[in-house]
């Protein structure tokens, strides 16, 4: 399970451009707090504090306990769902808070790890993820931070499917189970050498076939 972080936030009465680039002038993060029983309403977080919390995580997609000064409830479990980004600076422009409950399940996108030196890319293969995500429901409890894949033992085309994938206790793949995650692909190195040793084998045959027919002339 992903470890669950407390974040300070306060309730946001003003609305606005204007407003937000203040905010963010000031080190603060605009966001929305939206789903469980409440309405949907305004928050700011300290731009510091989230951008830390993120580097530190493999996946946006995180749980915190969010404690809203100025709020009703002022404690409340929430999945990031998403963060946008300026395009050039990286910056943390605004967050959007999914409220959540204990005993309900959440959809998130974890990544996915690949462990352990395959077999085929010690015999000059060369390991491909094709799945760097996977979109995932469980219990706020069963969320993890990353999804670990052994392709230790993957040879030559071998692959892993979604549904071959040894997955967290609680959670299931949202995703079709006959998707390919990783494979070991022949590398293109090796591939040359096959057509240069065919190439010199189909010489080598057409050689013995023309010796073999100057000697039936001759004779």
């Amino acid at each position: 399970m992903a470890q669950q972080l407390t974040l300070e936030a306060e309730k946001r009465e003003s609305t606005g451009s204007a407003e937000v680039r203040r905010l963010r002038k000031q080190g603060v993060v605009p966001a929305i707090v939206y789903g469980g029983k409440q309405r949907n309403y305004p928050i700011q977080v300290n731009a510091k504090r989230i951008g830390d919390i993120l580097k530190e995580s493999a996946s946006e997609q995180i749980l915190v306990t969010l404690q809203i000064e100025g709020a009703e409830e002022r404690e409340k479990l929430a999945l990031i769902q998403d963060v946008q980004h300026d395009h050039l600076s990286g910056q943390i422009l605004h967050i959007d808070f999914n409220a959540v409950q204990e005993d309900q399940e959440i959809h998130a996108s974890i990544p996915i790890e690949l462990d352990g030196d395959p077999a085929g890319v010690k015999q000059g293969g060369v390991l491909e993820q094709l799945l760097r995500e996977l979109p995932i429901s469980c219990l706020p409890k069963h969320l993890p931070e990353l999804i670990h894949l052994d392709v230790s033992a993957l040879d030559v085309g071998d692959g892993i499917h979604i549904s071959e994938m040894d997955l967290p206790e609680g959670v299931t793949a949202q995703m079709a189970g006959e998707i390919l995650v990783a494979s070991v692909a022949e590398s293109r190195a090796t591939k040359s050498d096959d057509a240069e040793e065919d190439e010199v084998a189909a010489t080598a045959g057409d050689s013995a076939g023309d010796e073999a027919e100057k000697e039936g002339g001759e004779s």
